[in-house]
């Protein structure tokens, strides 16, 4: 089941949960159950649960997927305006440019500046055991446009 839609169904039966349980501590109250104050934590924590669930399923949006692209990790962020990902030794030519914007696609503006360069790069040996980083490619997502 996809994530939107398993957190669509869990909101909706903790929803309902938390509201027979609310309903059983209305009777545990009535009829002076000893477990009426434990109901009242248990009905109030579903509750929470249904309301983060619901929460979590308005804000989540999936990672972006360019077609051609290789995932790569990122190595260097500093928040504001430079992310920098590692390329392996093998990586393919035609990959660069996929790769580029899809790490870009999948930023996230919170804190950074209107705009934010991504660059790509790959660790070239120079000599035994001494390597130089060398930038495969670089593109810019402006943050200023949405």
């Amino acid at each position: 089941m996809p994530l939107p839609e398993l957190l669509e169904v869990s909101s909706k039966w903790l929803a309902w949960s938390g509201l027979g349980l609310s309903v059983l501590t209305v009777v545990a109250f009535v009829t002076r159950w000893g477990l009426r104050f434990r109901l009242v934590g248990v009905s109030s924590f579903t509750f929470l649960l249904a309301v983060s669930c619901w929460a979590f399923s308005i804000s989540y949006s999936p990672p972006v997927r360019v077609e051609g692209a290789r995932q790569v990790p990122i190595v260097f962020d500093n928040g504001t305006d430079l992310v920098v990902a590692q390329a392996s030794n093998d990586f393919e030519q035609e990959a660069i440019t996929p790769t580029l914007n899809q790490i870009a696609e999948n930023l996230r503006p919170g804190g950074r500046s209107r705009e934010v360069r991504v660059r790509l790069r790959q660790l070239q040996a120079v000599s035994e055991g001494t390597s130089k980083p060398v930038v495969l490619g670089e593109t810019k997502r402006d943050f200023s446009q949405g």
